[in-house]
């Protein structure tokens, strides 16, 4: 009775407070399991999450290294993920550059020719291209190698200016919008990832430009023999004919001033007849050119040109693989692909 009693002169604060540990002590009686059940479903997902992930690294590595395809998916894979193709003295290769590269290539040769089939000769056909995209993607990351140690750079603006001349490309001036629509149609290829293959193509030219003191001195001997010929580039050619420095040519007549000779015919159309230029590096960066305009209409140009052509980067490039120094993590055919 005393123990009812003692109950009945609880303070009301005092009866919410017990209230509450009796609500509470209920409770406790099932915060525990929940809290088991509930760790115990995170580390199942936890787990399940890496398996998945394992399984697709396991799936992404058999698709990119034993088999090597090339379609889209991968090619997005390899975009985000910077996974190495090939390494070129300790310089690794980006697997999306070569991608990039080999998907830009075929595409419009299958536009032209039809898809390639499951025959024996587009086996071949699809094996000579991949070897000569991974060799153009070796040849790039050789030269962003050279780059870094010889503190050179391409500005976004350089690279900007470049595009801005690939879309005048026909004497017509195409809108940003038209531009990309060919890109994608013709070469499979995003304004980004075509600005990276730009990148890539000025890095080398700078790298070339910069390394290679033949060329330099070859130049300047040209120039030098110009100078005393008064500009005669037949003569100045047959003086050089026994050396391997220059090549020598002519159009033979007059030609489209927008003909694809490495810029020759656009730098002549802004020449006077009997006019010879400044130096200037072939568009496709493999040497300088010298012009001399021998006659133009509107819209044709006739010319001679001597080029001196970029050798050193080759060169250095022929050495690092026979010093075994290319080490690729796919197997391709063996046929030379070199350009």
């Amino acid at each position: 009775m005393k123990r009812f009693k003692k109950k009945e002169h609880l303070t009301e604060k005092e009866k919410v407070e017990e209230r509450r540990e009796e609500v509470l002590a209920r409770g406790r009686k099932f915060k525990y399991p929940l809290q088991y059940a509930k760790h115990r479903l995170i580390f199942i997902t936890i787990i399940i999450v890496i398996l998945a992930f394992a399984a697709a690294v396991g799936l992404g590595y058999v698709a990119l290294y034993k088999f090597g395809y090339t379609n889209d998916m991968l090619y997005r894979l390899t975009n985000a993920i910077p996974v190495p193709v090939a390494k070129i003295d300790d310089e690794l290769v980006r697997y999306s550059d070569y991608l990039m590269i080999y998907r830009s290539t075929i595409t419009p040769i299958e536009q032209q020719q039809g898809q390639f089939g499951n025959d024996a000769n587009s086996d071949t056909m699809r094996a000579y291209y991949k070897r000569a995209a991974l060799t153009e993607a070796e040849d790039y990351s050789y030269a962003l190698k050279l780059a870094r140690g010889l503190d050179l750079f391409v500005s976004d603006n350089m690279v900007n200016n470049a595009i801005a001349e690939h879309r005048k490309a026909g004497g017509i001036e195409r809108s940003e919008e038209s531009f990309n629509q060919i890109l994608n149609d013709s070469f499979n290829l995003s304004l980004n990832e075509y600005r990276r293959m730009v990148y890539l193509s000025l890095i080398k030219v700078e790298v070339s430009k910069a390394i290679d003191q033949p060329a330099e001195q070859a130049l300047a001997d040209v120039q030098s023999r110009l100078a005393a010929s008064n500009y005669d580039l037949v003569k100045v050619a047959n003086e050089l004919a026994d050396s391997d420095k220059i090549i020598y040519e002519e159009t033979g007549g007059l030609v489209d001033h927008l003909n694809v000779d490495g810029g020759r015919a656009s730098a002549a159309m802004n020449l006077q007849v009997g006019e010879v230029s400044e130096p200037f590096v072939s568009t496709n960066g493999d040497g300088y050119y010298i012009i001399k305009l021998i006659a133009k209409t509107d819209s044709e140009v006739s010319y001679a040109s001597i080029k001196i052509p970029f050798t050193e980067f080759a060169a250095r490039v022929s050495k690092v693989r026979a010093d075994g120094k290319v080490t690729e993590y796919i197997e391709l055919s063996e046929e030379s692909a070199e350009q």
